[in-house]
């Protein structure tokens, strides 16, 4: 700082009296009174300090969902094509199901199921209801036991969700997202978390905890979000149960840790199957496990030998499947690391024969066969026969590998059907309580096969009775209407194969999953029209036309 100059001027002064004084001059003049100097020009002036800049405000992508309104951008419907094998209808070959999801990163990083995913060979998405462009996507991860897939769509600049902050409680209000029923139309339904934490075991997954809510859903709502007002990620639905009204998602503290992995390329609890638990007997003796619909190349499973069909019966000597869910299953990949190798036992489905091996280690060998099946062997029960028994009045057909043909109790029609449709039954066609024909019915479940319009299965029936009173057009009006109320109609075409004529009525996404197609065929003999009138109606996946036109061309009609 600088000195203010009066100072040293004082001092000036007075050695200028004193200097005079020890000289012996003059008698000295009064000096000048001193004045003030003028103000240093070169000091600067405080001033007010200027006031404090705001900190910039945090921007926002506008890309990130923020609205329940604009959540649909985010969602994406997907289609995941391959051949599955399911237990209830065989082979399902180049076939696409339907499922749902969210994109939680603009670079294309989504979630779904692991269930709609896993298997297949091309995976198809369409962002935000837009159908006008498709886009592929490649998974990078799956958790089998926590139902849950991180797939990559090409490209980027997409839309995106991110996970609400804060606790879930019971009560909130909550919106499920998706495209259910395979239709590509964007659909929002409101309800509340009714449970914040619920069981989450099932046929095809063993979550620990799930959010138990009210906003309706439906198949093909599988991987799509479970949103908050604000459009924030909640969940991820996965389950339903519809005849309790139930819908459940996987809640935000269930899934993060899991997809965090996932995003990086890694599997967690899975061996690389898309499978559900199965349980049931044959030839009275109790059968359990993991039936695996497909099988990912270059996977645990596919490495052991594993095949689409098969029913993983044992690993680690653990019987899976004998409560009807995942739990043993996943308990025994969650005791173990990723890589340990673990003995497997397989029943392959197709001959009941047993096969054993591990996973992450030797590949499986054929050591006996289970419950009747195949030609010898040293486990697995009787092992006298040359295939498994067939039910009652039923044959492997000699024409038509992979189907039995069966007859009714009183023998007067046959008609051949899968093999895997077990649940057979040749009694009476009954009509209001009244006997009016002959009639074979054949399903994996009948029960579910009259109950569902999902549900596979054949219906063969002649009567001599309904000949003498109308005509088959009058059979196919009144079933018209009927499957009018779960199905679509494709409409109505002539029938004749040189022996039978008539006319079928087509319906296409039949059922709550609207994967399904029914044929009803009505139809009379050529050469004695008023001898009996047909019906036969066949319920399959979509696309399963091989089994349609099987019945078709082996169902006959005798003396009535």
């Amino acid at each position: 700082m600088k000195k203010h100059p009066l100072k040293p001027l004082l001092w000036l002064m007075n050695i200028v009296i004193i200097v005079s004084l020890a000289c012996g001059g003059s008698t000295p003049t009064a000096a000048p009174a001193p004045t003030q100097p003028p103000p240093p020009t070169d000091v600067p002036q405080p001033t007010e300090p200027p006031p404090p800049t705001e900190p910039p405000a945090p921007t926002v992508s506008p890309l990130l969902i923020s609205s329940l309104g604009d959540v649909e951008r985010a969602v994406i419907q997907i289609e995941a094509e391959g051949t599955f094998i399911d237990p209830e209808v065989g082979w399902n070959v180049n076939v696409g199901k339907r499922g749902s999801g969210v994109i939680i990163d603009p670079s294309g990083i989504a979630i779904t199921n692991n269930h709609v995913v896993t298997g297949a060979a091309i995976l198809r998405v369409w962002v935000g209801g837009d159908t006008s462009k498709t886009y592929n996507a490649k998974v990078l991860g799956v958790s089998e036991c926590s139902d849950l897939a991180v797939i990559d769509i090409d490209g980027d600049g997409f839309p995106y969700m991110q996970w609400v902050d804060g606790t879930i409680n019971v009560g909130q209000q909550v919106y499920a997202a998706g495209f259910p029923l395979g239709d590509p139309r964007f659909t929002l339904t409101d309800g509340i978390v009714s449970k914040a934490s619920a069981d989450g075991e099932t046929s095809w997954a063993s979550v620990d905890s799930v959010i138990e809510h009210t906003a309706k859903i439906n198949p093909g709502n599988s991987g799509g979000p479970l949103v908050d007002a604000n459009g924030a990620l909640v969940g991820i639905n996965y389950a339903i149960v519809s005849e309790t009204d139930q819908n459940f998602a996987i809640s935000r503290d269930e899934a993060l840790p899991i997809i965090d992995q996932l995003r990086l390329g890694k599997n967690i609890e899975s061996i690389g199957v898309n499978g559900g638990a199965v349980y049931g007997t044959i030839n009275e003796d109790p059968i359990s496990g993991v039936w695996v619909r497909s099988v990912a190349s270059g996977s645990p499973a596919d490495n052991a030998g594993i095949l689409p069909g098969d029913i993983i019966y044992m690993i680690e000597n653990e019987v899976l499947g004998l409560d009807g869910t995942m739990a043993d299953y996943c308990d025994v990949l969650r005791s173990r690391n990723s890589g340990d190798t673990m003995s497997v036992t397989v029943i392959r489905w197709s001959d009941l024969s047993l096969w054993e091996g591990q996973l992450n280690g030797d590949e499986i060998e054929l050591t006996g066969y289970f419950a009747g099946g195949g030609t010898g062997g040293d486990t697995g029960g009787d092992t006298g026969g040359d295939t498994a028994s067939l039910p009652a009045n039923c044959l492997e057909s000699e024409d038509n590998y992979g189907y039995m043909s069966c007859l009714d109790d009183s023998y007067s029609i046959m008609v051949d059907v899968p093999l895997e449709w077990w649940d057979v039954n040749g009694g009476s066609w009954t009509w209001d309580g009244d006997e009016i024909g002959v009639a074979i019915s054949a399903a994996p479940s009948n029960a579910d096969f009259f109950d569902y319009y999902d549900a596979p299965g054949v219906f063969f029936g002649a009567s001599a009775t309904f000949a003498q009173i109308g005509g088959y057009v009058q059979f196919l009006d009144y079933y018209n209407g009927t499957y009018l109320d779960g199905c679509k109609y494709s409409g109505r075409y002539d029938y004749n194969d040189g022996i039978y004529r008539g006319k079928y009525d087509a319906f296409y996404n039949c059922g709550g999953t609207g994967g399904f197609d029914t044929y009803v065929l009505s139809a009379v003999p050529i050469d004695t029209p008023t001898a009996a009138i047909i019906l036969v109606i066949v319920q399959v996946p979509k696309g399963e036309t091989t089994i349609v036109d099987t019945i078709w061309n082996t169902f006959l009609v005798g003396d009535l």
